[in-house]
């Protein structure tokens, strides 16, 4: 089998067709040939027997001119009488000739004399000499008297309507093809580190169309992955690197007399540091799919708002089992409500499972994200405190980390105005 799809997909097309043409060529065709040239052969036999009694009945020389006569005016045959003269001593016979089998079998059959016959000679005429008692009658048929001759147009049609459909086919599998082909070239550029073709889009069938989407999703998906932990190795080591400086500059004003307390905090700050990293880095990290229930993953929030001195009300709607990756997602809710409980009073927690998608939405009444904000505060690292260290700030990760938890769903986070007067959180992710 050829390597190339196209060449595959011609094969899958052309030979059906080929397969088809040589059944109705061989079944039909040969029923035809045979059924019409039986019948032909019939017609022409029966003129010769009808043109043998009329001799024989009016044996004169006035009778044998009348069935001369009548054979070439009214049966389209030219017969000459001869003298009783012996047959030709019998020709060849053709391997391949319908005509000379069914025609010998249908004068023995009517005519049962002494014949011999020329099929192979003038090619549009046949010769039959039949002895007769005292004569030999000749006969000059039109082959196509007594034998299907126009079959060959049939398959002159058949052959050049096939042909001509293979062409289109060709072309149009071509432009098929074609899609495959461009996806196949930008996927290896991809691979290679090249960017990919301008002039790359999804094209073709609905099939194709779905798989450049998707590599195009991958593509962007993993120059986001490749740039945000970038950003966290950056991110890292300016922490860690102020985490030590700190250290230093406590060790030389001490003069010798540590601040275990300072210390302490600075590691507490460098341990929340490395565990927010840490679960960044899990946050694209392979777990099996299962179900999750919502009313139990709320009740710990609504346990957390108790411990924290917040207000949590909880709206659900919808059958609470949940098919998702449920540590990811746990996550994913907790760090949005846990923003909240940092910046808000009250927040209020709504939940719709619908058919095929789950939309969670966390409304709070803090002082909210500026518009222009929104989405630069998914980036890692970003944080609107002033300080980088506060505790307050934490690492700037949990809404990176919410964001690439929903995209691995198939799903987003989108932010918006609050009825409360905050930030809403919208979660949708198929479920």
């Amino acid at each position: 089998m050829p390597k190339r799809l196209y060449a595959r997909s011609l094969i899958i097309v052309i030979a059906p067709m080929i397969l088809l043409q040589s059944v109705v060529a061989f079944v039909f065709m040969e029923r035809h040939w045979q059924t019409v040239t039986q019948r032909l052969s019939t017609a022409v036999t029966r003129d010769i027997a009808a043109i043998i009694d009329l001799i024989e009945t009016y044996p004169d020389e006035r009778g044998k001119q009348n069935a001369v006569r009548i054979a070439q005016e009214r049966l389209s045959l030219r017969v000459d009488i001869m003298p009783p003269d012996p047959l030709p001593a019998p020709g060849p016979k053709p391997f391949f000739s319908i005509l000379d089998q069914i025609l010998s079998a249908e004068i023995t059959s009517q005519i049962n004399r002494p014949f011999w016959i020329d099929t192979v000679g003038n090619s549009n005429v046949v010769e039959i000499r039949i002895q007769l008692d005292e004569q030999v009658l000749r006969v000059f048929a039109r082959r196509s008297q007594a034998y299907a001759s126009n079959t060959h147009i049939f398959l002159l049609w058949m052959g050049g309507t096939s042909l001509v459909l293979i062409i289109i086919a060709v072309l149009f599998l071509r432009n098929q093809i074609r899609p495959i082909q461009q996806l196949a070239e930008a996927a290896e550029s991809f691979g290679k580190g090249r960017p990919t073709p301008e002039d790359f889009r999804p094209r073709g069938a609905e099939e194709v169309r779905r798989a450049g989407l998707a590599f195009l999703q991958m593509r962007e998906r993993i120059e986001r992955q490749i740039e945000q932990r970038t950003a966290m190795l950056t991110g890292v080591s300016h922490d860690l690197r102020t985490i030590l400086t700190r250290f230093r500059l406590q060790l030389a004003v001490s003069g010798g007399k540590t601040d275990v307390a300072a210390l302490d905090n600075d590691i507490e700050d460098m341990q929340s540091m490395l565990e927010g990293y840490l679960s960044f880095a899990r946050g694209e990290a392979l777990e099996d799919t299962g179900r999750i229930n919502l009313e139990t993953l709320f009740a710990k929030l609504t346990e957390e708002a108790k411990l924290r001195g917040r207000t949590l009300t909880v709206q659900l709607s919808g059958d609470p089992e949940v098919h998702v990756r449920p540590t990811a997602f746990s996550r994913l809710v907790t760090n949005l409500v846990g923003n909240s409980f940092r910046y808000a009073k009250s927040v209020h927690i709504t939940a719709i499972h619908g058919p095929g998608s789950l939309i969670v939405t966390v409304d709070d009444d803090g002082p909210g994200i500026p518009a222009q904000e929104r989405e630069h505060v998914f980036r890692p690292f970003v944080r609107l405190d002033e300080a980088r260290n506060q505790d307050s700030g934490g690492t700037g990760l949990g809404l990176s980390i919410a964001r690439d938890i929903a995209r691995s769903h198939g799903g987003d986070i989108t932010l918006d105005d609050s009825p409360l007067g905050g930030l809403r959180c919208v979660v949708r992710v198929p479920a």
